[in-house]
């Protein structure tokens, strides 16, 4: 995939670093061993963090002011990652869907930033733009129905949006069928290292549970 970052996005947040991880996956509806690595993460995060502090880690806290200077409401429209951590922090238990979508949201919580995992075969064209959602633009989230993406960062494809840090779209959703994986991670924070270190676990998580290779790593910006 070429992976373009617009104008939009440049003029507020002018450091932001993404990273495509891209490779062939098989998907099992459930990982018990993945699991594990979850659970471990949550009792370190409840010993760690509170609702309130959780907002404060870099990957969260840059997003949070991307969606403020893009004219959203964070606390309204919550970055996926911080969904995530703070369902942990409530006590509440994460849902489990597939072993992609509950690796994906485990690289999430670990690094903080908010990460879409798409099927790419499900892509229309070869590009992918990052802009920003407009008004009465049509998006489905994922288990949401219709979302108001306005002021929300989107990636786009030839036939319009797949992804946002809050929800990523039903058209392009892994499913148990999904073998060929991108994953993209929003570093808002501008810290190439750390984005390239979660690109680099997901990497060892796709070669643990899914049968990978582990794929390719692209960063952009």
């Amino acid at each position: 995939m070429h992976i373009i970052v617009s104008q939009e996005i440049e003029s507020v947040c002018p450091g932001f670093v993404g990273a495509a991880v891209e490779a062939q996956v098989a998907n099992s509806p459930y990982c018990a061993e993945l699991w594990d690595e979850i659970h471990q993460l949550e009792e370190r995060f409840r010993k760690e963090l509170t609702t309130e502090s959780l907002k404060e880690l870099p990957g969260i806290a840059a997003t949070r002011r991307v969606y403020k200077a893009c004219g959203k409401d964070p606390s309204r429209y919550r970055p996926a990652s911080e969904q995530l951590i703070r369902r942990m922090l409530q006590g509440k238990e994460l849902y489990q869907i597939d072993t992609l979508v509950d690796l994906v949201n485990l690289a999430s919580i670990a690094y903080g930033y908010s990460i879409g995992g798409f099927d790419a075969d499900k892509f229309v064209g070869d590009t992918l733009t990052l802009g920003v959602g407009k008004e009465g633009e049509p998006y489905e989230g994922i288990g949401r129905g219709m979302l108001n993406i306005a002021g929300l960062p989107v990636y786009r494809d030839a036939q319009g949006g797949v992804g946002t840090p809050t929800s990523d779209n039903e058209r392009t959703k892994m499913t148990l069928q999904t073998t060929h994986l991108v994953v993209l991670i929003n570093g808002y924070d501008g810290n190439e290292q750390r984005v390239a270190d979660n690109a680099r676990f997901i990497q060892q998580l796709l070669k643990k549970y899914c049968q990978s290779d582990g794929g390719t790593v692209a960063l952009y910006r």
